[in-house]
Formats: C-alpha cells, sequence, structure tokens
C-alpha cells in the first residue's frame, strides 16, 4: 500500500486513573506466588512492566473514546460536522450491538453522512481502522475521518487472579502471564487529505502486511462457559502462549519488516525512529534483534503504561512527540502486530 495525500492531523489520548503496580497484583496473588513457591517481583522482572493504569469500576468504554476523540477536535480546530468517517477499533467493545462507534458518533455530533462502525483485529484494530479511512481519503471518497479506541483490563484481571487464586498451577499461571500486563486507555486518531491544517505534516506513505493465521489459537480472549460455575454460566475468559507468540510473532516481524522496506524502499539505517506495539520487554528487544533496529531509535511506554492493546502504539506515538522523540521530519516506522498472527508496518514522514 502507498499514499499521497494521507496525513494523520492529531492524535488525542485519555490516560485511565487508576495506577495499578505489578506488585500491587502480585499482593492480591500471594496465595498463588507461595502454593508455586514463586518469588515475589516475578511479574516485573519478566515483562520490564512497573506499573499499569485502569479505568474506575464501572467505566464505559465509549466515554474514552469521546474523551480522546473531543481532545483532538479541540487541539487540531477541526469541526466534528466534516468528519466523513468515524471508526472504533478497540478489542473491547461495549456491546455485540451496536456499534461502539455509535454511541462515539452521537456524542462527538459527527455528520449524518459519515462512514460510523467498528473494525475488529485484536492488538491490530486502530492500525486497521487508519488504513480503511487512508484508503477512502486517497481514492477521494472523503477528506476527513477518525480511528477511536478505548481499552479495558480491569474486568479481565479480576477474573484472572480469581481463578489463579481458587486453582493455582504453574500452567495456568503461564497461560496468565500475558494478561496481567494489560493497561487500559483512549486515542483517537484524525487522518486528512492534508487541506485542513495548512501544512503537510505526519504523511502516511505506506506499509506492509503479513498474516500468519494457521497461529490463531496462541492468544485467545472471549466467553465461554465457566465449567467450575454450578450453573455453568457464561464469563470472561484468557489464555495466552506467550513464548509461542514471541517465537511466530518474531518470526513474521521479520518477514513483514523486509515486506516493507521493499515496499517503502528504504533502508533500516533510512529509518529515524521507531514505535512498536507495547507489549513488554523481552518482546520488544527480541524483534529489535531481528530486525537490526537501534533501540535508541525505539519509544517504549509499557513500563508504566503496560499493554493497551490497539491503543498502545498511536498513544506512545503522542507521547513520543510530546516528549520531542518524534521531531518535524523523521521518518518513522510503526511496526503494530496482533493476535491471529496478524502484522503491519506503516511508514511516515513527521
Amino acid at each position: 500500500m502507498k499514499y499521497t495525500k494521507v496525513f494523520i492531523d492529531a492524535i488525542g489520548y485519555e490516560l485511565a486513573p487508576v495506577v495499578v503496580s505489578s506488585a500491587e497484583l502480585e499482593r492480591g496473588l500471594e496465595p498463588v506466588y507461595k502454593a508455586l513457591r514463586l518469588p515475589m517481583g516475578q511479574l516485573e522482572a519478566l515483562t520490564g512492566i512497573v506499573e499499569r493504569r485502569w479505568w474506575e469500576p464501572g467505566h464505559r468504554l465509549s466515554d474514552g473514546a469521546i474523551a480522546a476523540g473531543r481532545r483532538v477536535l479541540e487541539t487540531s480546530g477541526f469541526p466534528a460536522s466534516r468528519l466523513e468517517a468515524l471508526i472504533h477499533g478497540g478489542v473491547c467493545r461495549e456491546h455485540f450491538e451496536p456499534a461502539t462507534a455509535c454511541r462515539v458518533a452521537a456524542e462527538l455530533r459527527v455528520g449524518g453522512g459519515a462512514v460510523v462502525h467498528d473494525v475488529s483485529n485484536a492488538c491490530l484494530g486502530v492500525l486497521n481502522g487508519v488504513i480503511d479511512v487512508a484508503n477512502r481519503i486517497e481514492l477521494g471518497q472523503i477528506k476527513a475521518g477518525m480511528v477511536v479506541s478505548c481499552e479495558s483490563a480491569r474486568e479481565i484481571n479480576e477474573i484472572v487472579i480469581e481463578q489463579l487464586n481458587r486453582s493455582p498451577s504453574m500452567e495456568l499461571y503461564r497461560l496468565s502471564l500475558a494478561t496481567l500486563t494489560g493497561g487500559a486507555g483512549a486515542v483517537a486518531v484524525l487522518l486528512t487529505d492534508g487541506s485542513f491544517a495548512g501544512r503537510g505534516r505526519r504523511g502516511l506513505l505506506g506499509g506492509a502486511v503479513r498474516t500468519a493465521p494457521a497461529h490463531h489459537e496462541l492468544c485467545r480472549w472471549g466467553i465461554a462457559r465457566d465449567q467450575d460455575d454450578p450453573d455453568q454460566r457464561y464469563r470472561q475468559f484468557t489464555t495466552t502462549d506467550a513464548a509461542a507468540v514471541l517465537t511466530h510473532g518474531v518470526a513474521l516481524g521479520v518477514e513483514t519488516w523486509d515486506a516493507f522496506l521493499e515496499r517503502m524502499g528504504w533502508s533500516p539505517d533510512s529509518i529515524d525512529k521507531v514505535i512498536c506495539h507495547q507489549v513488554g520487554r523481552s518482546h520488544r528487544d527480541a524483534i529489535y534483534k531481528s530486525l537490526a533496529i537501534d533501540v535508541a531509535k525505539d519509544f517504549s511506554t509499557f513500563p508504566y503504561l503496560g499493554n493497551m492493546g490497539t491503543v498502545s502504539l498511536p498513544l506512545s506515538a503522542a507521547l513520543a512527540e510530546e516528549r520531542q522523540h518524534l521531531v518535524p521530519g523523521d521518518r518513522v516506522a510503526f511496526l503494530g502486530i496482533g493476535s491471529g498472527l496478524n502484522c503491519m508496518m506503516l511508514g511516515l514522514e513527521w
């Protein structure tokens, strides 16, 4: 994919207010750690995550997306009535129907002629939404669109901690470790044809996609019958083979990287900065080593925000710009990967 007239005019975000340290989570798992003879501090040592943020109990997902959307509109001065697409790309959604994007569009007062829908593709949802809007702009169908997301990890973490305390086992701990990295946050990305801001900033130049759907069983989050519940009620579950995801994810990342560089006509040395999906320290180090990327080009947020799913990469980019890690003229690579397995890499001129 290549683009000539697509720009990211602004990225807005909302940080969840409740700070939860890895040490605090482990205190809730103390019986498990004792039963399995695990040393405290294991979670931070394995992931590099010191803390993450959660929403308050009962927080509506759409409220986070609405807040991030309003921030984008306020900082950019862009009128919501001129949005011609509003896409919610989160893993987490409020209902099976309608699309979470519908309430966001209503509260932001998006015009009735806009395309409004959800996109779901694990942690790639926001990037998939960005490509959806970018394609519409490049084809001349629309001039502007917004992609939003709000992710929450509180509820699934509480379920996992309860399950571990009820039935402690090393296998369940291994399959639950990735869940315990989860954080919460919201993001909104405004894309236009460049005719509104009066300056061609953050140009989306193109990208590449590769998939390995044979590995779709490695990471799952859904709803199933609780076999330990006498009433057999449905509840959320997660299971992640983190080691296998790392192995196959890195292999897919290398394949995508090669296709990305060829598509963009770039070399690794010509890329100034890199923003990667935020999983944890071992994943970051493994992918950068495999792609021969200097870690100094990276901007990581996982140590204090955890893995916020679809929100992680764009929010990290926004913070990187605020802290002047990303500066005008930088050639930037976005490296996204999600369960499935799916990988997308995008090239931008900041």
